[in-house]
């Protein structure tokens, strides 16, 4: 949405605060592992086999292929101007990404790649004005969705049923209206949430609540529920989903410009997004942009400006962990990654997890 567009002025801010990671905890936890750029990442991805993909600004995109343990940095030739927020890789070698930012300056565009990143074709663009991609996601390597801030009241989504070569916008109708000032924010690519091969659920802010819109057949209809989530302005809302099962799921968040005032940034759903709670605490005392399900029954992992917190009672208590500013974190196959500003990747060291 339009206010999540000044995420990376904050988190310049809040760089001061990587210099904390010296602590044990934070050792424990985290390693980080060293790759050649600045950039800030926000989209993240394991394909399965030991690949991950990572992507950000400066059309910077990074791949590992043994569980990331090491990247290799490149970026998509011509969009050195763009922030590739959104990521999602299908294989060793596919992989698509969708830029944030406004359509109508030519920053809204998805790539799409069949060679490891060696090559990228566009495959979609539109210079409409309203359109901001804020998140991608795939539920198998045909279909996958595409988001964007709300036009004309609903919000604009793309689907796609050839693994990301040609893409199709859902008719407005099927969507229920937004609300004033209503869109999802882009800083984890986490804003929207699979499960199975149907199931998809959105997280929002900005507006008079914090909504989740929920669809069971690949983003073709919707419906839409409030949550206690947090609003407090166009800064505050829902900034990340994550579902365990078709029934169970975790909505966090929080208001990003005061990443550490303590809020009710946590909400639990137990009948796949129809109705949610605030989890009964103590909550993550801070803001948070991204969060996973892990392989351990009832953990999960959440990040921020202000660190990693850790639920080991499926999300209704959390217990900071490190001070480490992180923007996502992604759980499966065994592996646990997170990335974040100036072109930080980071490794689990502990028990990994599921997506």
């Amino acid at each position: 949405m339009t206010s999540a567009r000044s995420l990376g002025a904050l988190s310049r801010h809040a760089a001061a605060a990587a210099a904390l990671l010296v602590a044990a905890p934070a050792a424990a936890q985290w390693q980080l592992v060293p790759a050649p750029t600045r950039a800030e990442f926000r989209g993240l991805s394991l394909a399965g086999d030991g690949t991950a993909w990572a992507s950000g600004t400066h059309g910077t995109v990074a791949r590992s292929t043994d569980g990331g343990a090491s990247w290799t940095v490149d970026s998509v030739p011509g969009a050195n101007t763009l922030d590739l927020r959104s990521i999602v890789g299908l294989s060793a070698q596919v992989a698509v990404a969708a830029s944030a930012g406004p359509a109508e300056s030519g920053q809204a565009r998805i790539f799409r790649t069949t060679d490891g990143g060696k090559t990228w074709t566009t495959t979609y663009t539109t210079d409409r004005k309203g359109v901001f991609l804020d998140a991608l996601a795939f539920w198998d390597a045909q279909h996958g969705i595409a988001l964007s801030d709300p036009v004309d009241g609903a919000l604009f989504l793309l689907v796609t049923d050839d693994g990301g070569q040609t893409w199709t916008r859902v008719p407005p109708g099927a969507l229920p209206p937004t609300l004033s000032g209503e869109g999802a924010f882009a800083a984890s690519n986490t804003s929207i949430a699979l499960w199975g091969s149907r199931d998809a659920w959105i997280g929002t802010g900005g507006a008079a609540a914090a909504r989740v819109f929920h669809s069971s057949d690949r983003g073709r209809t919707w419906s839409v529920s409030d949550t206690p989530v947090h609003i407090g302005g166009s800064a505050s809302g829902i900034f990340a989903v994550a579902f365990s099962d078709a029934l169970h799921g975790v909505a966090v968040g929080g208001e990003y410009t005061s990443p550490h005032a303590p809020t009710v940034n946590v909400a639990l759903t137990e009948d796949g997004g129809r109705t949610w709670r605030a989890a009964r605490g103590p909550l993550a005392p801070a803001y948070l942009s991204g969060v996973s399900y892990a392989e351990n029954p009832g953990t999960v992992v959440a990040v921020g400006l202000a660190g990693t917190v850790v639920s080991r009672d499926n999300g209704e208590s959390w217990i900071s962990t490190d001070t480490l500013p992180l923007n996502v974190v992604r759980f499966g196959g065994g592996v646990g990654l997170a990335a974040g500003p100036r072109g930080r990747l980071a490794r689990w060291t502990g028990a990994p997890g599921r997506r």
